[in-house]
């Protein structure tokens, strides 16, 4: 069936459809992974995002229960250049196509996803559609113009979870830690690797309490990453500002920012934000590069926050953005990029020792 992809800048693309049928709005944005097309299409964090692949070829794998980085798919749309008409792996069990199909994900191929990918990078992330049912420039014009823009919205509250829960919740082995982490949209992988670090984990509702968390008597809190406007997230930072010095707190990509507007800091919109697997960034205490995993389209202004005992840790090769930063006197920091990468490298995976590190020194105190 006929698809199209519009821009509210005017430029659109006609393809084929797969997956479900109807519309889909959101922010287009380009994803350089060549795989792991799935752990994308179910991370929380693409809440509001019809996404590109750059990859010519998505789907030759196929799909598998174990993959998965949340309950559900969050992407509201995707689109491939060509959409692999068979699958093969031992692990696989469905086609990309009736995975998205089942789950009611728009997707359109056969597109030129070389000129939409340079579009974006020349414009910026947009407002799109995706539609099998429209085709008029005029009316797809008026949809997208009247849909909400990433700035100023608040996408936590859609993709948090609604009871506290352990993770896992079979563990019958003694843990070293206890973490409470705030679900702001996170990552099955961020879980395993806490737990394979040695942490007992609840995960907890992004809208809970500092006074909750800390009656807990936690050993560290973790701030997991998610989608929207971290400044918009007044609630999320006041309950953090509650916690520095009275626990370790680290935090991943949304939880970066959070912690970064928490320590007085601001962010802006990036232009077309990072989003891939082959991210460089310079870890500046060690000067070594780690080869990361990114999604995000926001960024924490270092030169906005005037406490001189926050520090940049890390910084992006390719824009000179902040990657990462730590309070030298409160067991708190935190990096823009993904260590828990499934799938990708596996270069900053030492930050979960690290976290674990500072909360056996915070427990000896």
């Amino acid at each position: 069936m006929k698809a199209i992809l519009f821009l509210e800048d005017g430029f659109f693309l006609e393809g084929l459809s797969f997956g479900a049928q109807g519309e889909a709005l959101g922010e287009v944005v380009f994803n350089t992974s060549m795989t792991g097309y799935q752990e994308i299409l179910t991370d929380p964090s693409y809440r509001g995002q019809i996404v590109t692949m750059t990859y010519p070829l998505i789907g030759n794998y196929g799909v598998n229960p174990e993959d998965v980085e949340s309950a559900k798919l969050w992407a509201e749309g995707f689109v491939v250049k060509e959409k692999s008409k068979i699958y093969s792996n031992w692990r696989g069990k469905d086609t990309l196509e009736d995975y998205l199909a089942k789950n009611k994900i728009i997707g359109i191929e056969g597109v030129d996803t070389r000129a939409l990918t340079r579009r974006l990078r020349l414009v910026g992330a947009m407002r799109g559609i995706v539609s099998t049912a429209d085709f008029d420039k005029q009316g797809l014009m008026k949809k997208v113009q009247a849909s909400p823009i990433m700035v100023g919205r608040d996408l936590v509250k859609e993709v948090t979870c609604k009871e506290s829960y352990a993770w896992p919740e079979t563990a019958k082995t003694e843990k070293e830690f206890s973490v409470v982490c705030f679900d702001y949209g996170v990552k099955f992988n961020i879980l395993r690797l806490l737990d394979l670090a040695g942490c007992k984990v609840k995960v907890v509702s992004a809208t809970t309490s500092a006074k909750e968390v800390l009656d807990l008597k936690p050993d560290g809190v973790f701030l997991s990453n998610g989608p929207g406007d971290p400044a918009v997230l007044t609630y999320a930072i006041d309950e953090i500002k509650k916690m520095m010095g009275r626990v370790p707190i680290f935090g991943i990509c949304l939880g970066h920012q959070l912690l970064g507007h928490a320590l007085g800091g601001k962010t802006y919109k990036l232009k077309f934000g990072h989003h891939g697997a082959n991210h460089p960034v310079m870890n500046l205490e060690t000067k070594r590069v780690e080869i990361t995993s990114q999604n995000h389209g926001f960024c924490v202004d270092m030169d906005s926050i005037k406490d001189k005992d926050v520090v940049l840790t890390h910084v992006n090769l390719y824009d000179k953005t902040t990657e990462g930063l730590k309070h030298k006197k409160l067991p708190v920091f935190c990096v823009q990029y993904h260590p828990e990468a499934g799938p990708g490298p596996h270069d900053a995976g030492y930050l979960f020792g690290r976290f674990t590190d500072m909360m056996r020194k915070h427990k000896r105190r």
